[in-house]
């Protein structure tokens, strides 16, 4: 693999105040790259590396078109987009209130296509572009309790690989990450969403701890990263990746099993009491 760059050097990096993010900020502009490091909340002055890579916060919510034209004003000639924003929701399936389950949506999906409308035509000016989107081993299975969750990933999974086939000819090339359990703040942050009267309470109270706490054994946000700054090198990047080997064996295994015997492990592993 070239150690070159087949893509301009100025990367737009959302959710990057914290977790995979700021992970990914950090390691464009360690590689040379200009980084504008988007988020809600922007803390950081402008940081300066060796190499000529920067990192400048910019404001923005993805979750609002408006405030994403807004802060494109700030944002120069474009060669990548690094889409790590999101927001994580626990509930049942049937009883999670209905603006949450649009909440979820709204920041993991919509904001994924509001920040590509207002750049795509920038990227396509390039002789080529990057768009790599964070997605999670939940968009390629389900997980109980986080059944919004998954559902924004899998919406995300389907958008990318469309995205992907029909930006191509403009020289965009578009891959996904699949993140498994991650060690970041996102745990901490995720919102408990299920009516306390809910006869789904107790389950999904005991999936949800089970979830923290893999996610808060698992490697740190770095891991992710590395695969991100891998694509940066690649003209053409693969469709999706899964990060780490046993999440990629967990995915050949979702893809081979039947979708029922899959289903039966999901359940054990989160579910392990329930009758089913």
């Amino acid at each position: 693999m070239s150690r070159k760059i087949p893509y301009l050097k100025s990367a737009l990096v959302t959710g990057a105040s914290s977790g995979i993010g700021k992970s990914v900020a950090l390691m464009l502009a360690q590689a040379g790259l200009k980084v504008y490091a988007a988020s809600r909340h922007p803390q950081q002055d402008i940081q300066s590396f060796p190499g000529g890579g920067s990192i400048i916060p910019i404001t923005m919510d993805v979750a609002s078109e408006a405030s994403v034209k807004e802060a494109s004003k700030a944002i120069g000639e474009l060669g990548i987009i690094v889409h790590c924003a999101g927001i994580g929701i626990s509930g049942s399936a049937e009883v999670t209130p209905d603006q949450r389950a649009r909440a979820q949506m709204d920041t993991n999906y919509f904001g994924v296509l509001n920040v590509n409308r207002v750049f795509m035509e920038r990227l396509r000016q390039n002789k080529a572009s990057l768009i790599q989107i964070t997605s999670s081993v939940a968009g390629i299975v389900p997980i109980p309790y986080q059944s919004h969750y998954s559902s924004s990933k899998y919406a995300l999974e389907a958008y990318a690989q469309a995205l992907r086939m029909e930006a191509r000819p403009f020289g965009v090339r578009v891959a996904l990450v699949e993140p498994g359990d991650t060690k970041t703040g996102f745990t901490k942050a995720r919102s408990y969403d299920e009516d306390p009267e809910s006869v789904y309470y107790d389950a999904c109270m005991k999936a949800v701890e089970k979830m923290a706490s893999d996610e808060q054994n698992g490697k740190g946000p770095e891991t992710v990263a590395k695969v991100i700054l891998k694509n940066i090198y690649r003209s053409n990047p693969p469709v999706r990746q899964a990060v780490g080997a046993s999440y990629k064996a967990l995915s050949f295994l979702i893809k081979v099993l039947p979708a029922r015997l899959v289903l039966l492990l999901v359940s054990k592993i989160y579910l392990p009491a329930q009758k089913r």
